[in-house]
């Protein structure tokens, strides 16, 4: 385990600091609790939009390729990511250029010049990847999913919003927005790697001296309805049939989420899976099929995803009921949960070899629980897990009345797939 510091500011703003002595590198990661579940319709989309501009130039760094010039020059990976509930911006370099990592990602969340001019170009940016997620059927069906689970409520929208509403965003948008989310009671900074807590803290101190403030806005309760199983099936001219067959489960305060993620690995968590050996390997309807969890701080669910021959779509169907079927009925067996178990310590411990996981498990932990969960708890919390409480999470979720179904293939006939969309 990781001798970590955690260090909360005057301000409201959150340090988390993780040395890692062994490697080479370090990881400058700012996290915000802001996402598109905290848009109305009229701004849908910002937080995703507002990501892209905080790389256009800022008051020290004017220019739209200053910022990206600087960290390429040191050999720097850097990216930048929205979710429904949170927004990121890291990068990851040698830890000898943490000086400069630092007074580039802080100069992006405290400068940023949000300039009107880049905000009109951006928008076309924007629009050609909104087109480009619609165009990857396997990426855009669990847009379809997500809405089909929670319809026309912030957490049904899509992430980077609808292209009507992007391109008529203005820049006191972006500045309101900008200015009352991304304040220091709504920040973590984490930093791991090759790195002195001290040193950072001190530093970290000085560069967040005028942070903005303000009350975190919260985002409204997600309401969820169902008595019966949902389906959208969205006709597309595909060479391959894709769908989310999914489950509404726990959310991520919910401590049954540790038996679900043990239940997804058995059944679709990778090469030796259930539904791996039996849709792939056994019958050969599938490319890939997986099974995952997805807990949000209001809401979740379980879900199985496959891509497979449009001529055999609803034998692929038939047979992911039946598998999670066998579950729900008769449990899973010592030797899968060990295995599960085991795969999960194996993963962790890849995970922890790269500052940039390192510091993004340590701060997803501190926005949404106030406090450290390390990755050794939360493992521990999975070898705990029984057999009994993964029979009994899978008999609580695999019911027909929290079954939820999109598709995008060649089909206009939505019949056949509701004769067999029981559990």
């Amino acid at each position: 385990m990781f001798k970590h510091d955690f260090h909360k500011f005057d301000s409201g703003l959150r340090l988390i600091t993780i040395p890692m002595p062994a490697t080479k590198t370090a990881t400058v990661f700012v996290l915000v609790g802001i996402g598109s579940k905290y848009e109305t319709k009229e701004i849908n989309g910002i937080s995703h939009f507002l990501e892209h501009m905080m790389f256009k130039g800022t008051t020290k760094r004017p220019g739209t390729m200053d910022i990206a010039k600087e960290l390429d020059a040191i050999g720097a990976e850097y990216n930048a990511f929205t979710s429904k509930e949170w927004t990121g911006y890291y990068a990851k370099a040698s830890a000898q250029k943490l000086d400069t990592t630092m007074d580039v990602i802080f100069d992006i969340f405290l400068n940023s010049k949000l300039s009107e001019e880049e905000i009109a170009i951006e928008k076309g940016v924007i629009v050609e990847e909104i087109n480009m997620y619609r165009d990857l059927p396997q990426r855009y069906v669990n847009d379809l999913f997500e809405r089909l689970l929670y319809g026309d409520q912030p957490a049904g929208w899509e992430i980077a919003g609808e292209k009507e509403i992007v391109t008529a965003l203005k820049r006191d948008q972006f500045v309101d927005y900008f200015n009352s989310h991304y304040v220091a009671e709504n920040t973590i900074v984490a930093i791991a790697g090759d790195v002195k807590p001290e040193e950072v803290t001190e530093k970290v101190g000085n560069y967040f001296e005028n942070i903005r403030h303000g009350k975190s806005i919260g985002k409204p309760a997600v309401k969820e309805e169902q008595d019966k199983p949902n389906m959208d099936i969205h006709y597309k001219a595909t060479d391959q049939t894709h769908f989310i067959l999914g489950f509404r489960s726990f959310n991520m305060f919910d401590d049954k989420k540790y038996a679900l993620s043990v239940l997804a690995k058995i059944l679709g968590g990778g090469m030796s899976s259930r539904l791996f050996y039996e849709v792939r390997e056994r019958r050969g309807l599938a490319y890939y099929v997986r099974a995952g969890i997805e807990p949000f701080t209001d809401s979740g669910y379980f879900a199985i995803s496959a891509g497979v021959n449009n001529g055999k779509a609803l034998d692929a169907i038939k047979v992911i009921l039946d598998e999670a079927n066998k579950i729900k009925i008769n449990g899973v067996t010592a030797a899968e949960l060990q295995q599960a178990k085991d795969n999960a310590d194996g993963s962790m411990a890849l995970g922890l070899e790269h500052s940039d996981s390192v510091a993004m498990n340590y701060a997803d932990s501190v926005l949404f629980h106030n406090k450290v969960l390390t990755p050794e708890e939360e493992l521990d919390k999975i070898k705990r897990v029984t057999l009994e409480e993964v029979h009994n999470v899978a008999k609580e979720i695999f019911e027909s009345k929290k079954m939820n179904f999109a598709l995008i293939g060649p089909f206009k006939d939505k019949e056949p797939f509701e004769k067999i969309l029981k559990i």
